[in-house]
């Protein structure tokens, strides 16, 4: 009976298991291997890294400060999380665990641009051709040739932010022609947004840029950011019973507590503000909140 288990080693997951094991709680820790943290070739927006830092360097330093302290990780996929008289019982491809708590920190995954393949995909962000996170690196397309694959209100949003970075804008409709009402076609033209029908395809790395396929033949992009939406991780909170809101994330309040006693959630999978800031920040309001349930339930001594 471990006193906490981790589903999910991403920023926030593992700032909870370093404070967790330096609370010198048992804990283990859960690693799917696929974090979006992961795919960030490089963030220039944590601070402490004036240089910037990866996001597979990051999760590896943390990865070590936890287990330095004593966290256990298992590599492995948790299918499923179950409520029992004394906490619960997490199963990972086939194997059981128990802990006295719970905290999820399974994140999001990016929805992506249809037909492009995994190792152009892993090529074009390693080269800063593709982003996901304007907030997080709009400054390193600064005046460049950008477009937005997207529609809609999400789409319009996107590309009304970026245009505070660079003039030379287009937003690209994913499949068809695009859906705009309005309002988005007026706030577009007031910004100076090109817009473009789709579908978009025929990706490709040319001449130091991402080449795609449209409505008006084949343009190429200093930077592409997909603005697609993201699938919210919390199918174990929903089978276990736990409140999402309407857009799917886990509902917590502001000790990262979910309606279920001793099950806890922190990360994008409780608000996707894909920041790795807010989501060590969240971790470590959990951890806390943690700690304090357990010695509510027994005395925490050595």
């Amino acid at each position: 009976m471990e006193d906490c288990i981790i589903v999910g080693a991403g920023p926030a997951g593992l700032t909870a298991a370093i404070y967790l094991a330096r609370f010198h709680l048992s804990i283990r820790l859960f690693d799917s291997g696929n974090s979006r943290a992961a795919l960030i070739p490089c963030t220039h927006n944590h601070a402490g890294f004036p240089d910037g830092i990866s996001g597979r360097e990051l999760l590896s330093r943390m990865n070590e400060q936890a287990e330095r302290y004593g966290a256990q990780r298992e590599l492995a996929r948790v299918t499923m999380v179950e409520r029992e008289d004394e906490g619960f019982l997490v199963t990972a491809e086939g194997r059981e665990f128990r802990a006295r708590t719970v905290l999820l920190a399974t994140g999001v995954i990016n929805n992506r641009p249809a037909g492009m393949d995994e190792a152009l995909h892993a090529e074009a962000l390693a080269q800063g051709f593709l982003r996901y996170c304007p907030i997080c690196d709009a400054y390193e397309v600064t005046d460049k040739r950008v477009a937005v694959i997207g529609t809609g209100g999400h789409g319009t949003a996107e590309a009304v932010f970026l245009r505070g970075y660079t003039a030379e804008l287009t937003l690209i409709a994913p499949d068809a022609e695009h859906e705009l009402d309005p309002q988005c076609e007026a706030e577009l033209e007031r910004s100076g947004i090109a817009r473009i029908d789709g579908p978009c395809g025929g990706y490709a790395i040319e001449d130091s840029r991402l080449a795609l396929d449209t409505a008006r033949g084949r343009l190429a992009f200093d930077s592409v950011y997909p603005a697609l939406g993201s699938r919210v991780r919390s199918d174990l909170a929903d089978d276990i019973g736990a409140m999402l809101s309407e857009d799917h994330c886990v509902v917590v309040d502001s000790h990262q507590r979910t309606n279920i006693p001793g099950l806890f959630a922190a990360g994008d999978v409780v608000k996707g503000l894909d920041q790795i800031s807010h989501a060590m920040g969240e971790g470590g309001v959990a951890a806390t909140a943690i700690r304090n349930y357990l010695a509510e339930l027994q005395p925490l001594r050595r």
